[in-house]
């Protein structure tokens, strides 16, 4: 199946499912210039391996601008016909709103007119986080509750959204064709 070309298209899935490999071959695959929005404060010497591993694996010829927090901004500034911006990743973006004690929705709401304004293809990463149990403390179920908000706000949003699962991407939106299911 083949999905028509899309502005905004949110990659999904679980932790090491292979979504940011498939969003980088989808911005590849563009054949515009590719933008990469690292929103990770890199905060040890794992995470700071990690992240040389990602510009590693991307090579050479990305544009990548590190920002933490104004990823709108971001979009804003950099979105253009002949590039293609691979934001990597919102739950990272949520984590430092939510430390810095950012309003979440406001930053949400401009996310999504970014977005919806870009004059190119814009490619978000994220995680699903509610598919587990539930959290032990407060903190991390406000910031599963969240991040399950967002997903859903930029997915509704989206023009494509994909669901990554064991390196195998599921397209979610639009909707695949289904079979009417009678009780």
């Amino acid at each position: 199946m083949t999905v028509p070309a899309a502005q905004c298209v949110l990659v999904t899935g679980g932790a090491r499912s292979g979504k940011s490999l498939y969003a980088e071959a989808l911005i590849r695959k563009s054949g515009l210039a590719p933008v990469y929005v690292a929103t990770c404060t890199p905060y040890d010497a794992e995470m700071e391996e990690r992240v040389a591993r990602h510009r590693l694996q991307r090579g050479d010829g990305w544009a990548t601008i590190e920002e933490q927090r104004a990823i709108a901004d971001v979009i804003a500034r950099e979105s253009a016909a002949d590039r293609a911006i691979l934001v990597d990743c919102l739950t990272l973006w949520l984590s430092n709103l939510m430390f810095a004690d950012a309003d979440i929705e406001a930053e949400t709401t401009a996310l999504v007119a970014a977005l919806a304004a870009a004059s190119g293809p814009v490619v978000c990463v994220t995680n699903e986080v509610g598919s587990g149990i539930v959290p032990e403390n407060a903190l991390a179920r406000r910031f599963r509750d969240a991040q399950g908000r967002l997903n859903r706000t930029i997915a509704d949003a989206a023009d494509t959204v994909v669901l990554v699962a064991a390196g195998q991407p599921l397209v979610l939106k639009p909707a695949p064709v289904q079979p009417e299911i009678r009780l």
